[in-house]
């Protein structure tokens, strides 16, 4: 039977690790977001679409989830007013999303929340360690795309 290198051993820990994180990080996004009304998922699109208006599938490639899921998303911010769609002159089927006046004053709230959770979550660690996790997760997210851009 085949065995873990050291470095295949170190980095499944490496992924069980991020998931444990990803599920905390989740968790901690939707309390900053609920008292505005939103979702981590629906802070995610609004985030994405605060810097121009852009199809749901380029968001959902933005951000990593499927074209469905984000479509949902969006189709619920719609109905509560924090987005609208508009005609995409590249394309005539693929409208844009849009902030509106209410999204981007809830996006803000939840920012500002973000931002004071940041720097105290932030405080109690090292810059210089989150300096090292920040490039080596970076490096795993390259060799992870390189992966797939190599699969068939």
């Amino acid at each position: 039977m085949a065995k873990y290198t050291t470095a295949g051993s170190t980095f499944t820990d490496l992924v069980l690790e991020i998931f444990l994180n990803n599920g905390l990080l989740l968790a901690a996004g939707d309390r900053l977001a609920a008292p505005s009304g939103l979702t981590s998922a629906r802070w995610q699109v609004l985030g994405v679409v605060d810097h121009e208006p852009a199809p749901v599938a380029n968001v959902a490639r933005s951000i990593g989830l499927t074209r469905q899921s984000v479509q949902q998303t969006a189709d619920a911010l719609e109905a509560e007013g924090f987005i609208e769609y508009e005609e995409n002159p590249h394309h005539r089927r693929a409208k844009l999303m849009r902030l509106t006046p209410k999204g981007r004053e809830r996006l803000r709230e939840v920012e500002a929340r973000q931002l004071a959770w940041a720097n105290k979550l932030g405080g109690k660690l090292t810059a210089a360690s989150l300096k090292t996790v920040v490039g080596t997760l970076r490096e795993v997210r390259e060799a992870l795309e390189q992966e797939a851009a190599a699969s068939p």
